[in-house]
């Protein structure tokens, strides 16, 4: 058995957790809308054609945002051909993923599934084969209250009063040649920022983010995202970041020290923005909206990626283990520990498609990735602490030497508890953390969830649902009002405890 030490103080920490952290994406691609959210052909279905039980399962999850309608899509989409009666709505072949889009699920539908899931809309513009007309029209047509032509016109369709989105996605990944559009910088800046300045012309409550690097092995990373970030400062709240991690080496080792990058990944973009808030002279602060992330590599090329101009086909169905659960928890520790720079983040995605649940006609399967998120998003409350970690290493393949435990906490002053998540990327000693509060002591401990152990490939099967997911786990609180808390091998822990009065 490994041992570690976590060091905390309640008053040592970077500022408040953004519960939009928590946020999920949904794309038309493959199986996510049709046959995944909207299934009208399903007796699992209620009458307006939304999957009652995917409806269900995701709720726990409990995303403050979705983001919506893409990714690739988005940058060939005409969100006009997803509004009106349905039958009159045309099907159009969707270049990103080489199927046919019904059009069936769009902009109405979706906000009304929204409100049914008790999230809120981060709706995405087509920057890449349309431009600001198309998304002023779309803008106006979700918020502008009355009176004028797109406003009127959701009102004929049935919804008078306006959605009132928020926030707003300037395209799409529009550094990558694979994208619909894809221009240089300096081009892409000028659309986003003239995008930008009309969008808030009709409405100045919205905030609005711009595309940054697709990830960092881009031949242009962060030069990218320098060039577009100077250009558009005044503009904009966010700037996007996307990572999907994989483990093609097959090397579990390496893979579980995935968070070192992550980490690294979010440290790059905390420096270029303030470097680029100093060369402004600014004294406004814009932020990173990670609104791309997930492990994604089994279910990628040829026919995983190719719809063969079909119908809602089956892509990018990626089915996932105990270690991509543990990559996913690592992905979240690092946004809890970067509160002062993410503000927003999106798992992609979320039905179906590099998702936390599958369906069939009869039922879903919740996978391993579902439960860290739930988890995590359950308990994170309040500031973010600063940890401090003292514990053994491993060594990670070509990563070098990797701490054992990943960690991070929050601190919530309203209720007086802490929570706390441990990851021990370990696959051979289970690890016993104690836990010690600098200006403080924990009293009752009030909840303590472990999962994990043994193999790292296995996974949920429809057959044996649950082989992954959750147990009670052991933390106790010891005279000194500490706390020692038993990890898997590999695995993850999280426990909420209360402070002493």
């Amino acid at each position: 058995m490994n041992r570690a030490r976590l060091q905390l103080d309640t008053q040592h920490h970077v500022g408040a957790v953004d519960r939009r952290i928590f946020s999920g994406f949904l794309e038309h691609l493959g199986r996510a809308v049709y046959e995944g959210c909207y299934d009208p052909d399903s007796p699992l279905s209620d009458e307006r054609g939304f999957r009652r039980d995917v409806l269900d399962v995701l709720r726990p999850l409990g995303m403050p945002l979705v983001r919506y309608p893409g990714g690739n899509f988005v940058s060939c989409y005409d969100w006009k051909d997803g509004i009106g009666p349905r039958d009159q709505r045309p099907a159009r072949p969707d270049y990103a993923w080489r199927s046919v889009e019904s059009n069936h699920f769009g902009t109405d539908e979706f906000m009304e599934w929204c409100e049914d899931l008790g999230t809120e809309a981060m709706m995405a513009v087509n920057l890449g084969t349309a431009g600001t007309t198309e998304a002023v029209q779309l803008l106006e047509y979700c918020n502008h209250a009355a009176g004028t032509y797109w406003s009127d016109l959701r009102a004929k369709h049935g919804h008078p009063d306006p959605y009132n989105v928020k926030l707003w996605c300037l395209g799409n990944e529009m550094d990558g040649p694979w994208q619909a559009g894809h221009v240089p910088a300096q081009v892409y800046a000028q659309r986003a920022d003239q995008a930008a300045l009309m969008m808030k012309g009709i409405d100045p409550r919205i905030e609005t983010i711009i595309c940054g690097s697709s990830h960092n092995r881009m031949p242009t990373y962060m030069e990218w995202d320098r060039e577009v970030l100077e250009y558009c400062w005044d503009k904009v709240e966010y700037i996007s970041a996307h990572r999907y991690s994989n483990n093609y080496r097959g090397d579990s080792a390496w893979f579980l020290a995935e968070g070192i990058e992550i980490d690294r990944t979010l440290d790059d973009y905390a420096a270029l923005l303030n470097y680029v808030r100093a060369v402004k002279k600014s004294n406004k602060r814009v932020h990173l909206s990670f609104d791309e992330w997930n492990v994604w590599y089994r279910a990628r090329e040829g026919d995983h990626a190719n719809g063969h101009w079909t119908r809602a086909p089956h892509l990018l169905e990626e089915v996932y283990n105990l270690e991509d659960a543990i990559v996913v928890a690592q992905y979240l520790t690092s946004f809890l520990r970067h509160a002062d720079t993410v503000k927003v983040a999106c798992i992609a995605q979320i039905v179906n498609v590099i998702a936390p649940i599958l369906t069939r006609p009869d039922g879903l399967l919740v996978q391993s990735i579902y439960h860290p998120f739930q988890l995590f998003s359950r308990y994170s409350v309040g500031n973010s602490l600063t940890p401090v970690i003292h514990g053994p290493c491993y060594q990670a393949g070509d990563r070098g030497e990797a701490p054992v435990l990943d960690a991070a906490a929050s601190h919530d002053e309203r209720s007086g508890t802490v929570a706390i998540f441990l990851v021990n990327r370990s696959q051979q000693a289970e690890l016993t953390v104690d836990i010690e509060i600098a200006d403080g002591k924990l009293g009752r401990v009030l909840d303590a969830d472990i999962m994990g152990g043994g193999d790292v490939k296995a996974a949920n099967t429809w057959e044996n649902p649950n082989r992954v997911a959750p147990t009670r786990g052991s933390a106790a609180v010891n005279a000194t009002g500490g706390l020692s808390v038993r990890v898997p091998a590999p695995g993850l822990a999280v426990v909420r405890a209360e402070l002493a009065r």
